[in-house]
């Protein structure tokens, strides 16, 4: 693999994130979630393939991807909740009603304290990079 695979994975992850903020302003609620979710797979697959010089699994589980990683055992008890968190919001093979019951619980202030989340776990992950 190269490191224009690992620039691409980060650069979308940056762009998720950018997002997310975008849909906070907006008041998209539902997709401030999923975009932090969608940020943070996307690190963790650049982290992947930088590790693994691999094609990153298929899956959109956080908590898989993190555990394939050579510093995944050192996500403390916090980070580990907001990953965790970040794997609800995965919402694209979701029905219909359950991601209204989703939508239901997201207010203005949980997105924000997802998004503040979210980028203090980018951050720690990107120093992994």
């Amino acid at each position: 693999m190269t490191e224009d695979v690992i620039d691409n994975w980060f650069a979308l992850a940056r762009y998720d994130l950018a997002t997310a903020e975008a849909m906070l302003q907006t008041r998209r609620f539902l997709y401030v979630g999923f975009m932090c979710q969608q940020a943070v797979e996307k690190l963790l697959k650049a982290c992947y393939v930088k590790a693994h010089d691999s094609t990153p699994p298929y899956t959109h589980n956080l908590l898989r991807l993190i555990a394939e990683l050579p510093w995944g055992r050192e996500v403390d008890v916090h980070r580990l909740k907001t990953i965790q968190s970040l794997n609800s919001y995965y919402i694209e093979s979701r029905y219909t009603e359950d991601i209204q019951e989703l939508a239901a619980t997201l207010t203005e202030a949980k997105v924000t304290q997802v998004l503040r989340d979210t980028k203090e776990l980018f951050e720690w992950i990107k120093s992994r990079l």
